[in-house]
């Protein structure tokens, strides 16, 4: 059974993935070592300009004490709230030039609320708004006409420009038009988000299979073991071991009966499993079993029976099959998806065999269902649909609460950054998830797949969020 805990670690390594590559716009470069005066100065007004763009546009860029240039609007900047600018200031590149507030475009202060103005009474903005569709692609438009119109060619945003030190005219052509040529890049990022979608489909599915493999390896080794038995029959000049060997292991009831469980045989109509090609794992596995004391003591026991049978398997799957590091890496080589699933799947193998222990019967025994209800079903996807539709939203609320005493926000780990947005949109999505068990579920998985310091992060930020939420009435739970 894929469980929440599962479904956690992959949305959070999907997400991971997702935004560490996700953004409509891609940024040059710094220059390198060496460069002339003109690029040094042009990537100067890149940056300027972008974030120029951004404080039109209404989002705060130069810190939150210092009053924003467009303040006077009172919220009516109809440049306000576009996906663009949004998109464009949580790359991480902008965001952390925004919050380590490294950049100052203090100059170009006093000309933001004239442009903006002159933006919004341009013809350019009148078509606009006549979209009553307009989506991203048609906002990358609007701007790549009035920069190079409105602003650009403003007397006074030149004539400002013209006072900065290393200013050379060559450098301020090639700045605006490497603004134009990022905003040009715009890609729709929709197709990457539906294919991000199908991977966590994919991943969990590739879980659930990885459940069937690990209760069919038995049967693998069992072959490998009556294949041996075989040919030491057929040696030139056998023993007596040799023609009388002992066939309690290869006669051992539950290989022979789970692959006639009715569940195992309806999976593997749809989904072929097999571990013919993996004969070194399997040959090591086998010889390891070989020399286990639990097979001395099964071959040596007066008696059998299927309780019995099963019973060996199950303390083989645990004690000498689960822990292998060869059965680690060969699940890492063959296929991404099973990096982390090894210890939850076998959790849930272990207590299936369990099950059959106690029935005494592989055949009549249910096998868990991939998701124990349509709720646990649609959990993954609309978690990972919630976080991405917050992303920038629950990232601007981390960046509220971080002690810049403790914590620089630049500078944070981020696969820290992710964990929290995960965990965010859990709280807020999901309302009949109690605070205390999404709390302590990210605090784990920042535990395994972050720094040392993360826990002690995670703990604190989510106190302090979870708090902000209660108290917005966000959440009521």
């Amino acid at each position: 059974m894929v469980n929440r805990i599962l479904i956690r670690i992959k949305v959070v390594q999907l997400l991971y993935s997702y935004l560490l590559t996700r953004s409509e716009f891609h940024l040059k470069e710094a220059p390198g070592p060496g460069a002339t005066r003109d690029a040094l100065y042009a990537y100067s007004v890149y940056q300027r300009l972008l974030l120029f763009i951004l404080e039109i546009s209404g989002i705060q860029v130069q810190g939150p004490n210092k009053l924003h240039p467009l303040a006077s609007l009172r919220g009516k900047n109809p440049l306000a709230g576009t996906r663009m600018a949004q998109s464009i200031s949580s790359i991480p590149a902008v965001a952390d030039i925004i919050v380590s507030g490294r950049l100052s475009i203090d100059n170009l202060d006093p000309l933001a609320l004239r442009l903006q103005q002159a933006i919004v009474n341009s013809a350019a903005f009148l078509d606009f708004k006549k979209n009553k569709k307009a989506g991203l692609a048609d906002e990358v438009k609007l701007w790549g006409a009035v920069i190079p119109t409105v602003i650009s060619n403003n007397p006074d945003f030149i004539a400002t420009l013209r006072t900065d030190e290393g200013y050379t005219q060559r450098g301020f052509e090639q700045g605006v038009q490497m603004v134009l040529d990022t905003l040009n890049s715009f890609v729709d990022t929709r197709l990457t988000l539906s294919a991000a979608r199908n991977a966590l489909q994919t991943s969990l599915d590739k879980a659930y299979e990885l459940y069937h493999a690990l209760l069919l390896l038995p049967v693998a080794i069992t072959k490998e073991q009556e294949q041996r038995l075989e040919e030491n029959r057929n040696k030139h000049m056998p023993t007596a071991q040799d023609l009388n060997p002992n066939l309690r292991f290869v006669n051992n009831l539950y290989p022979r009966l789970i692959v006639e469980n009715p569940d195992i045989q309806a999976y593997l109509k749809v989904h072929p499993i097999s571990w013919d090609d993996q004969y070194p794992l399997i040959k090591g596995l086998l010889r390891d079993i070989l020399a286990s004391d639990l097979y001395r003591e099964y071959m040596a026991a007066p008696m059998t029976d299927p309780h019995a049978d099963i019973a060996f398997w199950r303390s083989v799957m645990k004690q000498i099959i689960l822990p292998s590091d060869d059965l680690a890496e060969t699940l890492e080589n063959s296929s991404v998806y099973w990096n982390d699933d090894l210890d939850i799947m076998g959790t849930f193998v272990t207590k299936t065999m369990r099950h059959m222990e106690i029935s005494g019967s592989p055949v009549d025994t249910n096998l868990l269902p991939e998701f124990k209800d349509e709720e646990d079903a649609h959990f993954g996807p609309d978690l990972f649909t919630i976080a991405i539709d917050h992303a920038d939203e629950y990232r601007a609320l981390v960046d509220r609460f971080i002690n810049r005493n403790q914590w620089e926000s630049e500078r944070l780990a981020f696969m820290d950054v992710v964990i929290l947005i995960a965990a965010i949109a859990e709280l807020v999505g999901f309302p009949k998830i109690p605070i205390p068990v999404t709390f302590n579920e990210y605090i784990e998985i920042a535990r395994y797949y972050s720094t040392s310091r993360s826990p002690q992060f995670i703990n604190g930020m989510l106190h302090s969020v979870i708090g902000y939420l209660q108290n917005e009435g966000i959440i009521n739970k």
